[in-house]
């Protein structure tokens, strides 16, 4: 105890990125200690638990979340700031959801592709929440067979009337939009936006305190106790509730008699350089966030300061690279020659939540203990979308959390000891077929 006769927080720690080190603010919520009583109590503190208590708080409920480290700690503070129309597994998705809602699956499926844009874009607003928010992306083809994916995207968009936002580009087209020669074409999306997601976490973190929820740092959770009124007990103290989320995505072990073997690691590298001046207009001159069509893509943006945010080559073993920059030097410099030798001055790794057939995972562990886990790589928006669903569900609207919870989904005897392997060899499969393409 100190002088006060309080407890001493642990130091803030945080991956050492160009997010953390280009925060509006730190957080700094207490540890808790003693006995807690709420409405909802969420498990997580990354943006499925922040953006849930987010709506729940604006429902006029009481919502306590508590998180093992700092508030956007994990994925949710070091991905790549890219808010896309993409869903992980959205096939998949289609053929299993098309048993509960027949023909209107596909409108289902295109509608929830942005509704985690409207969310965003709603609560940075409402809040206030200054995240670097722009609009523009480039989803590009690196060969002419990617050019038939992009094709009938534009299709699609175009006969759901999204003419406005969508441009179908050649080489020539990509070249007055980049400075760079690697593609053959690409589908601009001035829909699709691009952030700073560290500080629309933080942001969204105070805004559900400013609403009356409680937040707990430094809190890693032992036990989630069953029944009439569950509880969440940590070490200093308990936070009984009348229902509990459980929202750790890949980064916690509870619950594992029914959750083993249904997610899994996969390792993300990013990189930042140092700021590049008049070379950023060169480069990228419409600000645009980008990425390609191959398995295992390139993704890459501008950040607020003129750095190249640069990010790839994720690692399906659940394992850090020890050498991130030198890994994405070389995808770097084929993309954009002119920033050969550039500075690196932040790479840090991100583990993305991966499901094998990429469908977000929702369901129930007890009468009222939820989970929503698993998107794969598309987390920033998907997350939000997960969060509206998953407080309506809370609030006795459960029609599309249970379009959800009755999808079907692989569960991996031994967990990661098998989970990852096959993660690794799968990718490895499509990497073959992509080359023979």
């Amino acid at each position: 105890m100190n002088a006060s006769n309080q407890p001493v927080k642990p130091a803030a720690v945080r991956a050492p990125s160009y997010y953390a080190a280009s925060l509006n603010f730190e957080s700094d919520y207490p540890t808790l200690q003693g006995s807690v009583s709420v409405d909802v109590a969420i498990i997580g503190g990354g943006f499925t638990g922040i953006a849930t208590a987010v709506e729940l708080a604006e429902r006029g409920l009481k919502v306590a979340v508590v998180e093992t480290h700092k508030v956007g700690w994990g994925a949710s503070g070091r991905n790549g700031g890219q808010v896309t129309g993409s869903l992980s597994g959205d096939e998949a998705m289609g053929k299993q959801m098309r048993n509960t809602l027949g023909e209107e699956v596909d409108d289902f499926i295109w509608h929830l592709r942005w509704r985690g844009h409207e969310i965003i874009k709603r609560r940075v607003a409402r809040y206030g929440i200054a995240c670097d928010l722009k609009h523009g992306h480039l989803h590009t083809a690196m060969k002419a067979s990617h050019m038939h994916e992009l094709q009938a995207t534009y299709d699609e968009a175009l006969r759901r009337g999204m003419g406005d936002d969508v441009t179908l580009l050649d080489a020539a087209g990509v070249r007055a939009q980049l400075g760079s020669d690697l593609y053959c074409g690409a589908l601009k999306n001035t829909r699709n936006m691009h952030l700073h997601p560290l500080n629309l976490c933080l942001g969204e973190a105070r805004a559900a305190e400013h609403l009356g929820a409680l937040i707990f740092e430094h809190s890693e959770v032992l036990e989630i106790v069953h029944g009439p009124r569950p509880a969440v007990v940590t070490t200093g103290g308990r936070i009984e509730a009348k229902q509990v989320l459980l929202a750790g995505d890949v980064y916690h072990k509870l619950e594992r008699r029914q959750l083993k073997g249904l997610i899994f690691p996969a390792m993300g590298g990013i990189v930042t350089t140092a700021p590049l001046g008049e070379l950023a207009g060169e480069i990228n001159p419409q600000d645009l966030a980008v990425y390609d069509c191959r398995f295992v893509l390139d993704y890459y943006r501008l950040t607020g300061d003129g750095r190249l945010l640069f990010g790839g080559g994720a690692n399906y073993s659940g394992r850090d690279s020890r050498d991130i920059a030198g890994e994405l030097r070389p995808c770097i410099e084929r993309t954009f020659p002119q920033l050969k030798g550039v500075p690196i001055d932040y790479q840090w790794s991100c583990a993305m939540g991966i499901v094998m057939n990429r469908i977000p995972q929702l369901g129930k562990l007890s009468g009222n203990v939820w989970y929503c886990q698993g998107y794969s790589g598309h987390g920033v928006a998907t997350s939000h979308i997960m969060g509206e669903i998953m407080a309506k569900a809370i609030t006795g609207d459960l029609e599309q959390f249970d379009t959800f919870a009755a999808c079907k989904h692989i569960k991996v005897p031994l967990g990661d000891q098998l989970g990852n392997p096959m993660l690794a060899a799968g990718m490895w499969y499509y990497q073959m077929l992509e080359k023979l393409r």
